[in-house]
């Protein structure tokens, strides 16, 4: 289990540079500037709270997926599925920089914009905590990676923490950002949307390599066959 909270942890800290581009001036932006150091620590730890909580939710659904998928044997099959879907998608797709979002997609997403700016707008020192679960469902191609390791999960726990250790392994880099204050450039933000195919081509061979069984240590580590259905006697 360790090995995947690791790997997560690491897909983490490899996105979170798209993270930055697509997320820092959200981050830049959080009404802090006029508050005391305490005070401003406390709002920026539960922006950051929300927003790995709702990606701690994500994987607690999605690892209930997996856990049925691994009870019915399914998990090896899963997880070289889901890297040869990644990397299918990723010449359909993944090199389009300015492909328009489904028009549910769109709705939704300017929708939550506006929720977060009208917390923005709010006295409430809970704001935080809501404004960065709102960050954690905008819709973003590194959480989307990160479901699909996710989806490989065998247990609900599992899941859960894969999720967590993703959005823990995303946090330094944004913690740095907000210290620093520094801007983050159209130019930049076009060179990370560049650099996401290439990464997701990397989770998805990763993928292929955890379903393989190859038995290298956090790479393709042995997966424990599944239980199959489970017989219940009267």
């Amino acid at each position: 289990m360790w090995q995947s909270f690791l790997a997560a942890f690491s897909i983490g800290m490899l996105g979170s540079m798209h993270c930055v581009g697509m997320c820092g001036p959200l981050v830049l932006a959080l009404p802090v500037r006029n508050m005391g150091a305490g005070q401003r620590g406390l709002s920026v730890g539960s922006y950051h709270l929300g927003r790995i909580g709702i990606y701690s939710l994500a994987g607690l659904l999605f690892g209930l997926l997996g856990r049925r998928v691994y009870l019915a044997g399914w998990q090896q099959t899963m997880s070289v599925g889901l890297g040869v879907l990644l990397l299918v998608w990723i010449p359909a797709k993944g090199f389009r920089l300015h492909g328009r979002m489904p028009a549910r997609v769109n709705k939704f997403y300017w929708g939550l914009m506006g929720w977060m700016t009208r917390l923005w707008q709010s006295p409430s020192r809970g704001k935080f905590f809501l404004m960065g679960m709102g960050n954690g469902l905008l819709p973003c191609g590194m959480v989307y990676l990160a479901i699909a390791g996710a989806l490989t999960s065998s247990s609900l726990i599992q899941g859960m923490g894969f999720m967590f250790f993703f959005g823990l392994g995303t946090l330094p880099l944004l913690l740095i950002l907000q210290m620093s204050g520094m801007m983050v450039s159209v130019t930049f933000r076009q060179q990370v949307r560049k650099a996401l195919p290439y990464l997701t081509a990397l989770v998805a061979i990763l993928l292929i390599l955890r379903g393989l069984n190859l038995g290298i240590p956090f790479v393709s580590p042995m997966l424990a066959p599944g239980q199959g259905p489970i017989v219940e006697c009267h």
